[in-house]
């Protein structure tokens, strides 16, 4: 009897173009979405570790040249007013509402400290925004393909025991490929949930200390611009 179980189990193909293959429909169309999820992840998370490091690294140079003592007028000519970094943008937009609050006599119209602060808010906002962009998605991922690949595990075994009651046999060869299809939904929604939550962790952290950084800076040139209207 072992001999025979043997041999029929391997006759039996468990790859997993066969498992997907012999798989009813819907546990397919389970595969594919948690598989379309996986990739979907997957380009979210190069994407924005490129974007992270594009933008610390943005933050870093800009940091040093408005640091340099170079003069807030010349660097803001130099960098123009809708420059490509983030910090720079924030920079831009502060500036820009600095010499809108300027009257041609040189006197500062009245509220041009908070209308700097707004225009500035505006600008880390829309950074933000950039900054935070896909992440819902890992998130979304990481807390939902567990279950739709639990979904399809439970539909694939309903499957297996109405193909047990039709052929009316538990043998080997009839129950092992359809518990496997059903198993291989499961593995495919922890392949595709276990590295969204992780990397949506770890990418909210980074994403959080860039936009402090932001803050931080337009908190240091709001000071700069407000000892100078004082002045």
């Amino acid at each position: 009897m072992e001999t025979e179980t043997l041999a029929m189990a391997q006759e039996i193909d468990f790859s997993l173009l066969a498992l997907f293959m012999r798989a009813s429909v819907t546990v397919q169309l389970v595969m594919i979405l948690l598989t379309v999820a996986s990739v979907w992840s997957w380009a979210i998370i190069v994407q924005k570790f490129i974007a992270y490091r594009t933008a610390r690294h943005e933050a870093s140079v800009f940091d040093r040249a408005f640091w340099s003592g170079e003069p807030l007028d010349e660097l803001f000519e130099r960098i123009g007013s809708q420059p490509d970094g983030a910090s720079e943008r924030i920079f831009a937009s502060g500036m820009v509402e600095w010499r809108r609050s300027h009257r041609q006599d040189g006197e500062l119209i009245a509220g041009a400290q908070a209308r700097i602060d707004r225009s500035m808010d505006v600008a880390i906002q829309k950074a933000t925004e950039d900054v935070m962009r896909g992440l819902p998605v890992l998130a979304t991922v990481g807390s939902t393909a567990p279950f739709i690949g639990l979904f399809g595990t439970v539909w694939g075994i309903k499957v297996a025991f109405e193909q047990i009651a039709i052929s009316q046999s538990t043998s080997f060869s009839v129950v092992a490929p359809s518990i496997a299809e059903a198993l291989l939904a499961t593995a495919l929604g922890l392949l595709a949930a276990i590295p969204a939550v992780i990397f949506y962790n770890k990418l909210s952290t980074d994403g959080d200390r860039i936009v402090a950084g932001y803050e931080a800076f337009a908190d240091e040139f709001s000071t700069i611009l407000s000892r100078q209207l004082d002045a």
